[in-house]
């Protein structure tokens, strides 16, 4: 009898949610450095990123040397598939990382775009697509840094 009770507290009532942004990274191919940066943003901000990635002409696969490298560093490869740059993505982004040094003519002009100048390792050697890891990663730290840090902002605002 006593949990019958509890249905009726409100406990999170007073906690105040973290919120996660939704970032969409996009590439040409959706095949190396979109899912790359959806896979590190995965594992190193899951509490301030909801992370997906897509391409402006997606290849329709992870390329393997891709796939390699995320393992090779630890990263998981589950759930990346490679997919077409979508109106809905679009539309419930709050960030779009551009990763293919291309303009995106569809995005509406109140997009938050952010233009990531990163070197396409595809069909190179393994050394390049840890490079691009790499520089990959260290750009997504700071985004989820500047992300949490807004969030903090925030959160101190409501409170004052």
């Amino acid at each position: 009898m006593l949990c019958a009770n509890l249905t009726s507290l409100r406990y999170n009532a007073l906690v105040v949610p973290r919120e996660k942004f939704r970032v969409v990274f996009v590439c040409i191919g959706n095949s190396c450095r979109s899912p790359i940066a959806e896979a590190v943003a995965s594992r190193h901000a899951p509490e301030i990123i909801q992370s997906s990635s897509a391409g402006l002409a997606p290849l329709g696969y992870i390329a393997e040397p891709t796939i390699a490298t995320l393992a090779a560093n630890g990263y998981s490869t589950d759930g990346l598939s490679s997919k077409r740059l979508s109106r809905q993505a679009i539309d419930e982004a709050d960030v779009i990382v551009n990763l293919s040094g291309l303009p995106i003519d569809c995005l509406p002009s109140h997009a938050k775009v952010e233009t990531w100048p990163v070197d396409d390792p595809y069909g190179t050697d393994d050394a390049t697509y840890q490079r691009i890891l790499e520089e990959i990663e260290g750009r997504v730290l700071t985004l989820a840094a500047r992300l949490r840090s807004q969030t903090n902002l925030k959160q101190r605002a409501h409170h004052s």
